[in-house]
């Protein structure tokens, strides 16, 4: 079984959850308001903000041994650089207050996973950051072309108002046989145990920020 494989194999309980929460149900097929989505799309500008800054700092916390990873995160970084844009534009496109949503301090779901974020490249293997792009991208790639159709339509929300998840998850699409091909080039089983451990955790604490959004003074 190739990584990759034993990626999905063993994250699939924790995919599963994720899948199971209510909010993200309802997405797929149109049942949220426009508050709701308007507070998720705050909530991703607050941890997408923190994408490039996290991904250089996993070029610079790798290992000498896993240097020949650089240029796959030097690309990942290049694609990524403006996307938190995109989102306080959707926000004003929809009639939010996109400059309010920089402004404002991030969600208790999303501080705490962005904090593992750091933590995990400083104190653990930055590998397991990989876990957090596995998570985010897969799910993206599988889900956000849905619900941003299912929104717009229930909604009648303007195109430039699902720019991000529009597109998003057309980019994460194109970015699932990239991500397979470079994991798939670890051989030592602590990096993919550390892997597949930041995987899990990224899960529910991705999670918990939907969560969050449908219950959203628990989320504070």
């Amino acid at each position: 079984m190739n990584v990759h494989d034993r990626l999905v194999l063993e994250t699939e309980a924790s995919r599963q959850a994720f899948l199971a929460i209510p909010i993200i149900r309802r997405a797929l097929t149109g049942q949220v308001s426009r508050e709701e989505y308007l507070r998720f799309l705050q909530q991703a500008y607050h941890h997408v903000h923190h994408t490039v800054r996290l991904m250089m700092g996993m070029g610079y916390f790798l290992p000498e041994r896993l240097h020949w990873m650089q240029p796959a995160i030097a690309e990942y970084i290049a694609e990524e650089i403006g996307h938190d844009q995109w989102i306080l534009d959707d926000i004003d496109a929809i009639g939010g207050d996109g400059e309010a949503a920089r402004r404002s301090p991030p969600g208790a779901a999303v501080e705490l996973m962005i904090a593992y974020a750091h933590d995990t490249l400083c104190r653990g293997n930055p590998v397991g950051f990989l876990g957090m792009v596995f998570v985010l991208e897969g799910i993206s790639a599988a889900l956000a072309s849905r619900a941003a159709d299912a929104i717009q339509q229930a909604l009648a929300l303007p195109k430039q108002g699902l720019r991000y998840l529009s597109s998003h998850g057309a980019l994460d699409q194109e970015h699932v046989g990239f991500f397979e091909q470079l994991v798939n080039r670890l051989e030592e089983d602590a990096d993919q145990a550390a892997l597949i451990h930041a995987a899990n955790r990224f899960y529910a604490l991705y999670g918990a920020m939907f969560q969050s959004i449908d219950h959203p003074t628990a989320g504070s």
